[in-house]
Parts: C-alpha cells; sequence; structure tokens
C-alpha cells in the first residue's frame, strides 16, 4: 500500500493561487499566514520573494506540523525597481501609466514544507509587455477596484488581461503560482504530483 500524502495547506489568502491548485484537482485547506511583506536592502526580487514565500510557510507550518504547507510571494519589477500593491488609487494610476507600452517582470517565489520537517523554495520570473494605453484606460481600470490588492496593480487573469500584449514564460508565475516550480519542490520533497493526487517518489 502506497503511503498517503499528508494534508495540503495553502499558507495565503489570494484567491488566485487558491484557483490554480484547485485546478490540479488538489485537496487543501487554507490557512493565511501573517507575515509583513517587507523588503530587505541589497535584497534581489528573486530572493526578495522567496524568503517571504520561506517565511510565510514556517508562520504556518509551526501551527501544523504534520502538514505539507505551501506559499508564494510575488512582486513586479520595472527597471529594477519592486512594485508592490499600489497604497491609493493615484499610486495605482502611477504604476500603471509606467507600464504601458512596455516590458516587465513578474518574479514569483514558492515554499514548501514537509511533515519531516524539510522545506524546499525557489522563485520564477516571466516577463510581460504590456500594449500602449492612455490615461483614460488606466483610470477606468483603476476604477473598477481591481487593481488596489495586486503586486505592480493588475491582473492578468481579470480585466486586467487587456493590457496584456504578451508574456514570455510561465502564465501561473504572473498570476501568483508558478506550477513547474511547485512540482519540482514536490519532487525535491519525495513526492510527486499525479493529476488530482500527490503521491510519494
Amino acid at each position: 500500500m502506497s503511503e498517503e500524502a499528508p494534508e495540503l495547506i495553502l499558507a495565503s489568502a489570494s484567491p488566485r493561487r487558491a484557483e490554480l491548485l484547485s485546478r490540479l484537482g488538489l485537496r487543501f485547506r487554507t490557512v493565511p499566514s501573517h507575515v509583513r511583506e517587507d523588503g530587505l536592502d541589497g535584497e534581489t526580487p528573486e530572493e526578495h520573494a522567496e524568503r517571504l514565500a520561506r517565511e510565510k510557510v514556517l508562520d504556518v507550518a509551526r501551527l501544523h506540523p504534520r502538514a505539507m504547507v505551501l506559499a508564494g510571494d510575488t512582486v513586479v519589477v520595472r527597471d529594477g525597481v519592486l512594485l508592490g500593491k499600489p497604497l491609493d488609487k493615484e499610486d495605482a494610476v502611477r504604476m500603471l501609466r509606467s507600464l504601458a507600452g512596455r516590458a516587465h517582470q513578474v518574479v514569483s517565489g514558492l515554499a514548501l514544507s514537509f511533515p519531516d520537517g524539510s522545506l524546499r523554495s525557489g522563485a520564477l520570473t516571466t516577463e510581460v509587455e504590456f500594449r500602449p494605453f492612455d490615461e483614460r484606460l488606466v483610470r477606468r481600470y483603476v476604477e473598477t477596484g481591481e487593481p488596489m490588492d495586486k503586486a505592480g496593480a493588475y491582473g492578468i487573469q481579470g480585466l486586467g488581461g487587456v493590457l496584456v500584449k504578451g508574456i514570455r514564460g510561465d502564465y501561473g508565475t504572473v498570476v501568483g503560482l508558478p506550477l513547474p516550480l511547485f512540482l519540482d519542490l514536490l519532487e525535491e520533497g519525495g513526492w510527486r504530483y499525479e493529476f488530482g493526487a500527490i503521491v510519494p517518489l
């Protein structure tokens, strides 16, 4: 008889990450972490996203040591500058204007802990190119409210998809859950995904 996988917990309140995980047919429980998403001086975007993902996992795993805990963090990078969630509507307008007609990078870090106490993590980067658009379109989009809880002030899976000309890389990374990295982390921990189930290697 094969070993049964431990409970899977998503340490995130993001409905986008939950939706991507649900599409895999996996059963999981959501237990949001309460880690502050502050940056550290000298961190690269990849280091920032991976560190926060690890901190979020540890925050939840200490309360659920028998579970497999997954967490992620996503940042938008333009010319080396991190763009987090907008502070207000004008901040969202400013961010979107700066991205119009240009390419930027989206970095998503993931961390996955296991009941044996081990923790695996990494980060993936995808390039996103925006169409040119004017201030009127930006303000109409900001008025929908969609940008206000998203890094870079847009959601590619929602109305913000109309701003995008194309991507080079993994779509899930832009949404916040890079599936290729998730599968790699599972295997590093001795498990693998099999269409609706997590099973031992």
